[in-house]
Formats: structure tokens, C-alpha cells, sequence
């Protein structure tokens, strides 16, 4: 290289080095940024100026942080792993346990006097549930008061007074770009908080394993990661908006979509379970399905709403007034865009309310007011009754008349809170529903569980697994 062309290099570099200062001093200038490697009171300053900038109302998240915190607690579950194997019948494994496993989650303290909600995927099948506050003084026993699959909540309670309650906002209220906070546990790392804002509302991603789900999440890009579920999503004012659930993740972390059960529904749920011990759902009798491109031609290109695809004769009121193929648009003045909006809009009410429907057939509007019923068909507000067995170690409920109508049986006993015995050896998982056993009905409680419980020798099962679908289980029982 000779010397001119060597000079040209050292000029050339001078010149982008004094225009490349003057950039980026005018730039940092303009934003108020400090420089890039701060000092320790340089980083105070920054942290501190980023918490109440990017407040609204004048709250900063150092404040709500600080309100929230102390309502949100630490959940640590035990049970009993089992070991299966392919090569054994119906997959038992007849050398047993494996041990004792444990798991953590969140909970949202929602009364002084020790009521705590969480996810039911948190406590699930867990035999003991320990709850740590979060100044970590004192570790509790809880005890599940009720459990909701269908929405993937849990009601516990513990043995303490003078708690810190969260603060429970309306989260109809809540807008899509509204700074929020999700405050959990992440990766066992007791009080952690995340920022970031509402994406969407009204989602429903079909992960609640349960035949009747109620979906309509609330998405966020607040990180949320393992550990958090249970956890509080709250608004700038430290007001609880959603219990976190879900990520959306092919690796199990945060990916930037987070999913949070409204506040609305979970008032209404932990209230059904606090005095009833079970959701009290009301039902109109239909089953509808989201608009899409099939459909749209059996509807007269009707975009928005939802596509009635069965009605149940479980609610007179009902199978008196709409018919498959007709498309409900609103619900009590609320436009219904997709079937999550219908779905949160029946999740708070009882049976007994009555609801005005706006629907379209045959390319014409029309209303009706409809009464909604209980899942036998009537307006009682019904107290869950279940039964326990301790040789099974698990619950057992009988089904609703709308439950076999849905199904297509007439009898049926579902299984519920498996525990560490004969059927979880035989991975007979929660949810699953028991219509006969050798032929024997499960029409009466009781005497079904009890006939589960002195099976001997060759075991024909016929029921319905947790997702709907008819199961024939075999195997031999010794």
C-alpha cells in the first residue's frame, strides 16, 4: 500500500470518528440518556427515571410494585411420582412409586384471613400444598377449598389473619397498550416483577384441558415464565387484572406472550367456590363455533358472531328459540366477535339470569330473551357433592344431565383430584369419565366406587377421556 493511499485511510477514519462523536452526542443529548458505561449514582439515576416516566396517573412502578408484592406468594406442592411402563397393561408399572416430587407456582392473597387463588395446574394432584408469604417469615399448610378446571383456577385457604389483600380491578376496563405488571415466581426466585403491556384481549389458545373450558385470556409481553403461574398481572395502580397462566413457547420461557385470566371471571369463579365448592355455570344449551371461511358460505357472508353448531335440549328456552346454523352477534348489548367473547360473557353468570340475545337467520335479525339453567336443566344453585375413596385416593362426582346429553350417555361418573394410588398407578388421569365397568352402570355414586375398589381379575373399562372422546380400557386387576 503506498503512502497516499495510507494518508487517504488516516483522513478518512479521522472524519468519521468526529462525525461519528458529534452523532451520538447530539443523539444521547436529545434523549437524555446518561453516558454508556454509568456509575453506581449514575445507575440509580437511571433506574429511577425509567420507573417514573413510564408511569401513567402519576403511579410509577416502583409503587405499584411495592402495593402488590406483599399479596402475592410462593406455592410449593409434593406428591407422589409414578413409574409407567409400555410393557405392563394399561401402562402400570407393578413395581409402583418412584418417589416423592415437588413443584412450585404462585398465589394471589384475595382476603385478609387467608384465601389465596392460584391455577388448578398449580395444585393439581398434589398432597401437600405449602404457602410461603412473601416476606418468607412463615411457611402455612393450605388446604384446597375448591378447584375449577374448566377455568384452571384453585381456591385455597390458610390458617392466618392480617394478611395483605390485593386490590381487584375491573378488567373490562383494561385497554390493549396499557403499561401492566406481572408479579410471581419464576424459576423458584420468590417476588419477581415484570413489565410490559397488554397485547390482546378476548384470546383463547385452547390449552384448559377440560371439556366445557372458559378461555379469554387477557395477552401480554410482561415475561412470564415457569413458576409464575398463579401469579398476579396487575395495572399501574397495583390492582390486580388477571391471574397469569400460560406462555405461548416451543422452549417453556418467555418468548414475549403471556396469558392471564381476567379478574372479572376469577371474582365470579372464587366466589362459586368459596360458597358452593363449584362453579355455578350458567348455561344457554348451545354449542357454538368461531366464523370461518366453510361457514361463511352456509351464512350469507356474515362476518362477525358466532355459529350456532347443537342445541342442547337441556334449556327449554333455548331449544324453543334458536337452531343450528344460526348466528348469535350480541349478548346483552356486548357485539359478539368471536367465541372467547361469548364464552366470558356466560363465565359470569349463574342460572336463573336472563340474557338478551340478538342472533341473525336467515339473513334476518332477530331477539329473544333466554333464561340460563344449571347443567341438569334447572335454575338451582347446587352445592358440589362428591365422594371420596381412600383405597383409590381419589374424588368422584356424578354428571349433569347436559354433560350425558353433550356426550351422548346415560350414565356417567367422572373422576376428580387423583392422588397417589390404584388409579393413578393405572393412569386413569382427572377428568376421566366412568359410564360402566365390566357392564356395571356408573349411575349411583357409591356403589360404582366401590366396585372400582374390589375389581379383581379381567377389568373392561368404558367411559370418556378428559377431551371427549369414548375410551375402552382393559386390563387384568389381581
Amino acid at each position: 500500500m503506498n503512502k497516499k493511499i495510507i494518508a487517504i485511510v488516516v483522513l478518512v477514519s479521522i472524519f468519521s470518528s468526529i462525525v461519528g462523536a458529534y452523532v451520538f452526542s447530539t443523539f444521547f443529548q436529545s434523549s437524555q440518556t446518561i453516558s454508556v458505561q454509568p456509575t453506581n449514582e449514575d445507575l440509580a439515576q437511571t433506574v429511577k427515571y425509567s420507573s417514573t416516566t413510564a408511569a401513567t396517573s402519576g403511579v410509577s412502578f416502583v409503587e405499584a410494585s411495592k402495593k402488590t408484592t406483599p399479596s402475592v406468594v410462593f406455592i410449593k406442592t409434593e406428591s407422589e411420582a409414578v413409574r409407567r411402563s409400555s410393557f405392563w397393561f394399561f401402562d402400570m408399572d407393578p413395581f409402583g412409586s418412584i418417589g416423592k416430587v415437588s413443584s412450585t407456582g404462585s398465589g394471589v392473597i384475595i382476603s385478609e384471613d387467608g384465601y389465596i387463588v392460584t391455577n388448578h395446574h398449580v395444585i393439581k394432584n398434589a398432597e401437600k400444598i405449602e404457602v410461603v408469604l412473601n416476606n418468607g417469615k412463615k411457611n402455612y399448610k393450605a388446604v384446597v377449598v375448591g378447584t375449577a378446571a374448566s377455568s384452571d383456577l384453585a381456591l385455597l385457604k390458610i390458617e392466618a389473619t392480617g394478611l395483605q389483600a390485593v386490590e381487584i380491578a375491573n378488567s373490562d376496563e383494561i385497554e390493549i397498550g396499557e403499561w401492566v405488571l406481572a408479579v410471581g415466581n419464576p424459576f423458584n426466585l420468590t417476588s419477581t416483577v415484570t413489565a410490559g403491556i397488554v397485547s390482546a384481549k378476548g384470546r383463547n389458545i385452547n390449552i384448559v384441558q377440560n371439556q366445557f373450558p372458559i378461555e379469554s385470556f387477557i395477552q401480554t409481553d410482561a415475561a412470564i415464565n415457569p413458576g409464575n403461574s398463579g401469579g398476579a398481572l396487575v395495572n399501574l395502580d397495583g390492582q390486580l387484572v388477571g391471574i397469569n397462566t400460560a406462555i405461548a413457547s416451543k422452549t417453556g420461557s418467555y418468548v414475549g406472550y403471556g396469558f392471564a385470566i381476567p379478574s372479572n371471571i376469577v371474582v365470579k369463579i372464587i366466589n362459586d367456590l368459596k360458597e358452593y365448592g363449584q362453579i355455578q355455570r350458567g348455561f344457554d344449551g348451545l354449542e357454538v363455533i368461531d366464523i370461518n371461511d366453510a361457514i361463511l358460505k352456509k351464512v350469507d357472508n356474515q362476518q362477525t358472531g358466532v355459529f350456532i353448531a347443537r342445541v342442547s335440549e337441556t334449556n327449554t328456552y333455548t331449544s324453543k328459540t334458536f337452531q343450528p346454523g344460526d348466528v348469535i352477534i350480541e349478548i346483552d348489548g356486548t357485539t359478539i366477535d368471536r367465541k372467547a367473547t361469548y364464552d366470558e360473557i356466560l363465565a359470569y353468570h349463574r342460572p336463573g339470569d336472563k340474557l338478551q340475545y340478538t342472533y341473525i337467520r336467515d339473513g334476518k335479525e332477530r331477539k329473544s330473551e333466554i333464561s340460563l339453567v344449571n347443567m341438569d336443566g334447572t335454575f338451582e344453585l347446587k352445592k358440589r357433592e362428591s365422594f371420596f375413596s381412600e383405597v383409590l385416593k381419589a374424588e368422584f362426582e356424578t354428571l349433569s344431565k347436559y354433560e350425558m346429553d353433550h356426550f351422548g350417555i346415560n350414565t356417567g361418573i367422572r373422576v376428580t383430584n387423583v392422588g397417589n394410588g390404584q388409579l393413578r398407578k393405572m393412569n386413569i388421569p382427572e377428568g376421566f369419565i366412568f359410564t360402566s365397568i365390566n357392564k356395571f352402570p356408573a349411575d349411583e355414586l357409591e356403589p360404582f366406587v366401590k366396585k372400582l375398589e374390589n375389581m379383581k381379575g379381567q377389568v373392561r373399562i368404558e367411559g370418556v377421556s378428559p377431551q371427549g372422546g369414548k375410551q375402552f380400557l382393559s386390563f387384568y386387576a389381581y
